[in-house]
């Protein structure tokens, strides 16, 4: 733990240099967002009643939510700096001392999450405050310990998913085209585009035992209380078991990638 802290206080150290560029990316962010929530009062101001189940101040909280949990989960620059540490040698130095270098990444990645964190708070509070109106409250103590226990679970299953990305660094020269298919895949499948239960049952039910709805949409529904019950506690046992398998994926990739790495140099 001593360790952890430490690698996790030197990554606060280095990432708060880029505070300005957070902040800057925080803002511009909420672009997409103005123009789909335009699109959505749009829509639900030529209807009476709700779509696919959501009301129109359910979907305004679902993009709202959509955003917050993204800006606190998602993965910046983690990716192509662990490729480059790679394709560069410098992982060489972790071979030779007794730091586990995927704990060494997620707490990079962790301090990472904590300064954009604050460097969003400002753009994205004043955006849901003008919006507070349409904002839904969760419906309990439950579903609010849920979605912070899914929140946190929901960061290291996108940590994993980019860790395993930039493993291929080991066997490729450039991952750029994964890293964009990775992407892509979160987009759709995620529920930041839309939420995942106005498709249709079968697809949205295919699409749940994939682990992308448990990065943004899974605990966005927890919080709005979409889902709740033995739904939640089969989604949370499956968002466990999708970043424990990813865990020991990670661990796997990593020694076979070790076993085709070369260091040249000092």
């Amino acid at each position: 733990m001593t360790t952890c802290w430490h690698i996790f206080n030197i990554g606060l150290q280095n990432t708060l240099s880029y505070r300005v560029n957070f902040f800057a990316r925080a803002l511009f962010n909420l672009i997409p967002l103005l123009a789909i929530v335009a699109m959505w009062r749009a829509i639900y101001a030529g209807k009476s009643g709700d779509v696919s189940g959501y009301i129109l101040a359910q979907m305004i909280s679902y993009y709202l939510l959509v955003t917050i949990v993204e800006s606190m989960t998602s993965v910046t620059e983690d990716d192509w700096q662990i490729a480059a540490e790679i394709k560069d040698g410098h992982i060489g130095q972790f071979l030779t001392r007794p730091i586990d270098y995927l704990h060494y990444r997620l707490c990079l990645f962790f301090s990472g999450r904590v300064v954009y964190t604050l460097a969003a708070t400002i753009p994205v509070g004043l955006f849901v405050y003008w919006h507070r109106e349409y904002l839904v409250r969760p419906h309990d103590g439950v579903a609010i310990a849920a979605f912070i226990l899914s929140l946190a679970l929901s960061a290291v299953l996108q940590f994993l998913l980019s860790y395993l990305i930039a493993m291929l660094a080991f066997w490729v020269l450039e991952i750029s085209t994964f890293v964009f298919i990775l992407l892509a895949c979160e987009r759709i499948a995620s529920g930041q585009m839309f939420p995942l239960d106005i498709l249709p049952s079968w697809l949205a039910q295919a699409v749940m035992w994939t682990p992308f709805p448990y990065c943004i949409f899974f605990p966005v529904s927890i919080y709005l209380g979409k889902i709740s019950g033995a739904a939640l506690v089969q989604g949370l046992i499956l968002q466990v078991l999708w970043v424990a398998t990813l865990y020991a994926l990670a661990r796997l990739v990593w020694r076979r990638g070790l076993k085709t790495y070369t260091v040249v140099g000092g």
